[in-house]
């Protein structure tokens, strides 16, 4: 039979736990509106006593939670991570008082009779006995370059889908310069494209002495890869506007870069440490840096760096039977990249021993 939160909250009394905080207060945040409880132990029972107030998420009334939990004396705070609405509450809280962030499914209540204000106790309730799993947010500035660098990831993924459209649009036309050359979009392949694109007759002496002399595939196979193509003005107008967005993304990458230098000065040193190891550039650095930190004491070790970043494989056993060892979803930004880096050393490796 489901437990009631007024039997769940008296089972957590009646336990012998240990009370860590005396005060401290649970938020239950939504797009809305967030619930606030601060909760209080009595110094002789150590038995609880809430006092809730339920909030607007306008920025007056986040200031106004502030102010009611600074008169409730109240400085450690507990909340769990509700999509982004939980980033403009931590930003407004987080100069005055502790604030930690906690993912809902170590907070989950058990059901029955669920309403907001019993969310808010009963995350209050948990974090008095400091048995709610942190979250790791890191400091401010950290933040502002990880804002960036995913920014900057996001960018790169919109470039590569245009370059697909672009390259579609080119064997639609029958211009099958990426069968011979390696990148169809270096500078040979960008100057001929700009060619066919205008709207000069095609002369294959002009062609010719668009093609760069470094490249592997000889002039003659280059230009047997575009004779006969026919341009469409669909495709035509499609790759005018594919190819202009690419400068501009190209731009946009160009820029963000540059102000990721420029904000992560004072980490100068962290970034030449860590690309020192093979494969891994100082850009790569930068991004790596920008998702844990430079202060590697918020990790218990070496290993749970590893299984926060997501490379770890799972421990599901149950009945001495392993269920399931993939890698968890963990680490969207930091997984690819670090296998990235990873490809990139073991090529260099291949590299040498040729």
């Amino acid at each position: 039979m489901l437990l009631s939160l007024c039997e769940e909250e008296s089972l957590w009394d009646t336990q012998q736990f240990e009370v860590i905080r005396p005060k401290c207060a649970g938020l239950d945040v939504h797009k809305k509106s967030v619930v606030a409880a601060v909760c209080t132990s009595d110094p002789v029972t150590l038995t609880a006593s809430y006092k809730t107030k339920a909030f607007n998420t306008t920025n007056s009334d986040i200031a106004a939670l502030r102010d009611w939990l600074l008169a409730q004396d109240c400085r450690d705070i507990c909340m769990e991570s509700t999509g982004k609405y939980w980033i403009p509450i931590f930003n407004i809280l987080e100069p005055h008082m502790h604030v930690i962030l906690t993912h809902p499914k170590y907070v989950k209540a058990i059901k029955g009779k669920k309403t907001d204000k019993r969310d808010a106790k009963w995350i209050a309730n948990l974090f008095r006995f400091d048995i709610v799993k942190a979250s790791f947010i890191p400091p401010a500035d950290i933040r502002a370059l990880r804002e960036l660098s995913r920014y900057r990831l996001k960018l790169s993924y919109m470039r590569t889908a245009e370059k697909n459209r672009y390259q579609n649009s080119m064997t639609i036309s029958r211009i099958r310069i990426d069968c011979v050359l390696t990148d169809p979009f270096g500078l040979s392949a960008t100057h001929i494209m700009d060619y066919l694109l205008s709207d000069e007759p095609f002369d294959e002496e002009k062609c010719r002495s668009l093609i760069d002399w470094r490249i592997k595939a000889s002039k003659d196979d280059v230009l047997d890869s575009i004779r006969r193509y026919n341009i469409l003005e669909e495709q035509k107008f499609k790759m005018t506007h594919a190819k202009a967005h690419m400068d501009f993304i190209n731009k946009s990458i160009d820029e963000i870069e540059a102000e990721l230098f420029l904000r992560s000065r004072q980490y100068r040193s962290q970034i030449k440490r860590i690309a020192t190891v093979t494969g891994i550039t100082e850009l790569s650095a930068l991004f790596i840096l920008s998702e844990i930190g430079a202060d590697m004491s918020v990790f218990e070790s070496d290993r749970h760096l590893c299984s926060w970043a997501g490379l770890t494989p799972a421990n599901n056993e149950s009945a001495k039977k392993k269920k399931s060892t993939r890698c968890s979803r963990a680490g969207q930004y930091l997984k690819p990249l670090l296998i990235q880096c990873a490809q990139n050393s073991a090529y260099g490796f291949i590299l040498l021993e040729r």
